[in-house]
């Protein structure tokens, strides 16, 4: 199962740069990188409107939705922003460059919510080996963006 997990989050991670291509092409038609993240967001939606019937996922009742903490309605907003982000940055630094700062980015914020175990992570302190890591990658950017 592990595998299994492992090369699907593979396959999402080859999905971002793929997403941001066809959005940055679609606000080219729109004539807007919001226009476009809507309409991403909308086909989203419908697809997971589809999937989630077809698979008769429960809704949940409304009391359950109103016990959740207020930040877990964030997530939609970080979507919109990183999928808004992307389509402009796409045509202007290119795949690799664009997601190497991204990567970078994730690594970041990753080190910070596992080391303070935030919104549900289990906690995993920084330490010396998780910053050399950062530390490389963040020079893995400096080298794709100077060549």
């Amino acid at each position: 199962m592990k595998i299994l997990v492992t090369l699907l989050v593979l396959v999402a991670g080859m999905m971002a740069p793929t997403q941001a291509g066809i959005n940055a092409r679609l606000s080219q038609y729109l004539h807007s990188n919001i226009l476009a993240a809507l309409v991403s967001f909308c086909v989203g939606t419908g697809a997971l409107l589809i999937y989630s019937l077809a698979l008769r996922v429960p809704w949940p009742a409304a009391q359950t939705l109103t016990k959740a903490p207020w930040w877990v309605w964030l997530g939609g907003f970080c979507g919109a922003f990183l999928v808004t982000v992307t389509i402009m940055a796409a045509p202007r630094l290119g795949a690799t460059v664009m997601f190497a700062f991204f990567l970078t980015g994730q690594m970041l914020a990753s080190l910070i919510l596992d080391h303070f175990g935030l919104f549900g992570y289990p906690v995993q302190p920084i330490n010396l080996w998780r910053t050399v890591g950062v530390v490389l990658l963040v020079s893995g950017l400096l080298l794709i963006r100077r060549f």
